[in-house]
């Protein structure tokens, strides 16, 4: 058995980043970055008025002074002319700030009667104009990779990008296996059970912006999963779960060696998820998933979702850890890294004290994993160990 640290690594070197392609900023979001955006053009493009006012030299900002107003600016309509000293125009917020002017008292501080405004006593210090440039210059650019925010479009619209390079999808083929799986809505026999793991997967990824296959269930017979392997033609990622240990019944890795499969690894020091394969079939990288509930899930976000994150450029990092206080007690763990279905509010965090790799539901009413080291010794309550969000 390998770590899980040298089962990542390994993962990650099947995987090359995904090329570019480009895309409309408004089908953009969530996509990853492929490469650096740059702006066309300054923003705000002129010295714009940061509130409702007047605009006039600072000179004649001075309470009790009398000026004329001479005009108006607002957004969309700059005023064309100059202003002189005793002179203001009635201005807008976002509005161009006219030619002469440098300040803009905003219209709380001034009373007005006619085309006249006097200065009041109490006088806001501030010039309350955005220089040109002030959020960035043309040639700024935003980094890449990264993966989109709603933050994002709007920097790269005001950019004026309407079309930016993003990390084409991977594509995953998903295949559940064996024979006592049936799909939801189905009626399954007395020795059958539904199939789950392939629709949690299928979320998981697709949360990570991948295109999913979701391929019919290959029974455990070479033909059929020949068949479910001939589907996933043209996949990125080839993900299968189940029939990767070694009972009579689980084939997986044989009929996939039958396939020309290239294996990197089988079987990692994991608690839940001991029975993992990857390697490289056909032009796909293949990851076999235990076919475990919960064992499949936790190997998807330790793995599956570290491995799409490589293909659409974002680094070979593993899942982001954090630490929190331990709620409980807890005894030594033995030789295998365990990731215990856990509990964590405000900073504490308990471990469920069902850890069967069978029960959904724990793992439904988790939101974090927590991670015990091989060998960890036993850990009193207010210890501190590292968590995963789910």
């Amino acid at each position: 058995m390998i770590t899980v640290d040298q089962a990542l690594d390994r993962i990650f070197d099947l995987l090359p980043i995904l090329p570019a392609e480009p895309i409309e900023l408004s089908e953009a979001a969530g996509r990853v970055l492929a490469a650096p955006a740059e702006a066309s053009r300054d923003q705000p493009p002129f010295a714009a008025s940061a509130m409702d006012g007047y605009a006039l030299h600072t000179d004649d900002a001075v309470p009790g002074s009398s000026l004329t107003v001479i005009g108006e600016s607002a957004a969309g309509h700059a005023f064309s002319g100059r202003l002189d000293r005793g002179e203001t125009v009635r201005i807008f917020t976002g509005a161009p700030i006219p030619e002469g002017a440098d300040r803009v008292v905003i219209q709380e501080d001034v009373t007005r009667a006619g085309d006249r405004i006097t200065i009041g006593d109490k006088l806001d210090p501030q010039s309350n104009i955005r220089p040109a440039g002030a959020d960035f210059r043309k040639g700024t650019r935003l980094a890449a990779p990264r993966r989109l925010s709603p933050s994002d479009l709007a920097l790269l619209a005001s950019m004026n990008i309407p079309v930016v390079q993003v990390t084409r999808r991977p594509v995953v083929a998903l295949i559940a296996t064996g024979d006592e799986l049936v799909m939801p809505g189905e009626n399954p026999g007395p020795d059958q059970i539904i199939a789950s793991n392939a629709f949690g997967l299928k979320a998981l990824a697709e949360a990570e912006g991948a295109l999913v296959r979701l391929l019919p269930i290959a029974r455990d017979t070479e033909a059929s999963l020949r068949t479910a392997f001939e589907l996933a033609e043209g996949a990125d990622l080839i993900v299968t779960i189940g029939g990767a240990s070694v009972g009579d019944h689980d084939i997986v890795a044989d009929v996939a060696a039958q396939m020309g499969m290239q294996q990197s690894f089988y079987k990692v020091a994991m608690r839940p998820g001991k029975p993992l394969m990857a390697g490289r079939l056909g032009g796909a990288a293949m990851i076999g998933l235990p076919g475990n509930p919960v064992s499949a899930m936790v190997c998807g976000k330790i793995f599956l979702a570290p491995a799409l994150r490589a293909l659409l450029g974002l680094g070979r990092a593993a899942a982001p850890r954090q630490r929190a206080v331990l709620a409980c007690d807890l005894a030594a763990n033995g030789p295998r890294e365990h990731y215990m279905r856990s509990h964590l509010d405000t900073g504490r965090i308990t471990p469920h004290s069902r850890q069967d790799s069978a029960l959904l539901t724990v793992l439904a009413d988790a939101n974090a994993l927590l991670v015990r080291p091989v060998g960890d010794a036993a850990r009193a309550a207010g210890s501190e160990v590292d968590c995963i969000l789910l």
